[in-house]
């Protein structure tokens, strides 16, 4: 594993970046909380290693990461069913849509169809390295299903 990332994005190049580094991510549905007495959005994610990546690693890592968007006024999502906490869905990317400044919307989107819709005072998102992902080290295969939740299995 590389050094861990802690990323703030304040505007829509800085979230562009956020975005390039949670491409491919998992998310369990049960991983996405909107936290509205807070106006914050909350997502547990597993990551590539984007960093491994280019450093010619064969089969990079993933990461465990927490995404956060502050100062949400409204959270919306449209294909993500929530009474299936332990559906696994693969983001695509952030997109960050002006409105009346400093505000505007961010979109992410899922490769299943899905999205969150997040309308936002003013662009706040932070992207926080947490460790290595103990179920997605570096023998997962792209095309292999998504590990399940259950505790890592002891190495011999």
């Amino acid at each position: 594993m590389t050094g861990q990332l802690k990323l703030i994005a304040f505007d829509a190049d800085d979230l562009a970046v956020i975005s390039a580094h949670v491409q491919d991510a998992r998310v369990h549905v049960a991983d996405i909380i909107w936290r509205q007495a807070d106006k914050r959005l909350v997502i547990g994610l597993s990551r590539p290693d984007w960093d491994q990546t280019l450093a010619g690693h064969d089969a990079p890592g993933r990461l465990v990461s927490a995404l956060r968007f502050d100062r949400v006024l409204a959270c919306k999502s449209r294909q993500i069913d929530h009474s299936q906490p332990d559906q696994v869905l693969e983001l695509i990317g952030i997109d960050f849509y002006p409105g009346e400044a400093p505000g505007g919307a961010a979109l992410l989107m899922f490769k299943q169809g899905g999205a969150v819709r997040l309308d936002l005072e003013c662009l706040e998102c932070s992207l926080t390295d947490l460790g290595a992902d103990a179920l997605g080290g570096e023998a997962e295969q792209a095309d292999d299903p998504v590990p399940s939740r259950a505790p890592p299995r002891p190495r011999s």
